[in-house]
């Protein structure tokens, strides 16, 4: 006999009442060797097909599906690719149903039936929704269910070209399995639905909860098992959404997909640029327009800052969107290579619109934010700023700056202050190239 821990699958061979590797309480279970052994003694095979040479396996194009949402589809390389399975995660509300369910509504009235099992609602809750969202397709089944060989008879009959799951935690895959959305129900029901999806070549939407620390929750089998890890993250305050892709077999993970929940359910946002930009863009004090790059798409983000003297206890240093440490990292440099006295002022930095931004670009429009609410000296509306700032001072190249500078110049603006670097100024802007942040400063009119 052996017990195992059903939040983390530690196993042990006494019972315990703490697990010593989750820290879980009261959650070991029994499990029988015997059974485990007759199991596995007959394993089921995925495609049936026999070792073959490598220059003798047939190549097989893949045939992607639009899902009716082209953000979607750039987001998954290109489209949907049958027989893929898709780790669907996002916290509570944030809109991972209402989004799958358009997805869903449109894969079923372009392509194929598609088969939308519901665990957490019932079939009327479901179908509430799709009536608000103005969905009627008639290929689309609901199926309110959490037993794994109903779902599978179902998929068996219903012979979909889709399936979504919602939510995978939910699913029974053996009433022995241990409670409902422990490690061991997941791990089974995830490698059942890839199975099932790889024999079929359907392709699979599983929809996962999160945990606390913001990870897919269940075992970390399940995002090995799955082709394609996707997130959707926003704010319940705000209507901005993005998706991301955290894992992808079939493209890029760096690709974002932009969206903001409406009446009539998630709505793409074609320009993103735009909706993150000021929209009055008159001069003001502490905004500097920098544009990033999100896998292969160039937006353009605005970087606020608010300088002011601290009155009570020490000086406060907060951001929202930006890496904090990094922000320490830039004040320090710009105070020692610039002279400036910001060591007992509040500075307070956020990216306009909620968006999140990680990449080295973004330094030298943090630093020009800065310094032009320190001076109270607005930037020229018509420039950006581009360029990575190193502990010494000076301003590194970016990549992809060229593809960057045409988009800017798409969007009406004129004059753009960049690294010293080789950049074709083909793109119809006037280009400043700066070595340190002393020469940027100077060409931004915040030299002191």
């Amino acid at each position: 006999m052996a017990y195992v821990c059903q939040k983390c699958g530690y196993r042990s061979v006494k019972w315990l009442g703490r697990c010593p590797s989750c820290g879980a309480w009261d959650s070991f279970e029994e499990i029988s060797q015997e059974k485990e052994t007759q199991k596995g003694s007959e394993p089921q095979s995925w495609l049936g097909e026999e070792p073959k040479p490598l220059p003798r396996v047939p190549s097989t194009p893949l045939a992607r599906l639009p899902t009716g949402f082209p953000e979607v589809d750039r987001l998954l390389g290109g489209g949907l690719i049958p027989g893929a399975v898709i780790l669907f995660g996002g916290e509570p509300g944030v809109g991972k149903s209402t989004l799958l369910l358009q997805i869903a509504a449109s894969l079923s009235r372009d392509h194929g039936p598609v088969l939308y099992v519901s665990g957490e609602e019932s079939a009327p809750q479901v179908k509430l929704r799709a009536e608000r969202l103005g969905i009627g397709a008639e290929r689309l089944y609901l199926f309110a269910e959490q037993s794994l060989p109903r779902i599978a008879a179902a998929v068996e009959e219903v012979s979909p070209l889709a399936l979504i799951v919602d939510s995978l935690q939910t699913v029974i895959a053996r009433a022995d399995g241990g409670e409902v959305g422990g490690i061991q129900q997941v791990r089974e029901a995830a490698a059942e639905f890839a199975r099932l999806s790889k024999l079929r070549g359907m392709a699979s939407f599983l929809v996962s909860h999160i945990t606390k620390g913001g990870g897919f929750a269940g075992p970390k089998t399940v995002e090995h098992i799955v082709d394609v890890a996707i997130y959707l993250e926003g704010v319940r305050e705000t209507d901005l959404r993005i998706l991301r892709s955290v894992k992808n077999r079939f493209g890029s993970t760096h690709e974002v997909a932009v969206f903001r929940m409406g009446e009539r359910g998630m709505e793409e946002v074609q320009n993103p640029s735009l909706f993150f930009l000021s929209r009055d863009r008159a001069p003001k004090p502490g905004a500097a327009i920098v544009p990033v790059l999100e896998g292969t798409r160039t937006m353009l983000v605005e970087v606020q800052a608010l300088v002011s003297p601290t009155k009570y206890g020490p000086p406060q240093r907060r951001c929202a969107g930006l890496d904090y440490n990094r922000v320490l990292v830039l004040l320090a440099v710009i105070e020692k290579y610039l002279g400036v006295h910001i060591g007992m002022s509040d500075v307070y930095l956020a990216v306009a619109g909620g968006f999140e931004v990680r990449e080295p670009a973004l330094d030298l429009g943090i630093a020009a934010s800065v310094l032009s609410s320190l001076y109270n000296r607005p930037l020229p509306p018509d420039t950006v700023v581009l360029g990575e700032i190193g502990l010494s001072g000076e301003i590194r190249p970016v990549r992809k700056a060229y593809e960057r500078l045409k988009e800017v110049a798409k969007l009406g603006f004129g004059r753009a202050i960049v690294p010293e670097q080789a950049i074709e100024n083909d793109v119809g802007l006037e280009l400043v190239p700066v070595r340190d942040v002393i020469q940027a400063a100077e060409a931004l009119g915040l030299s002191g």
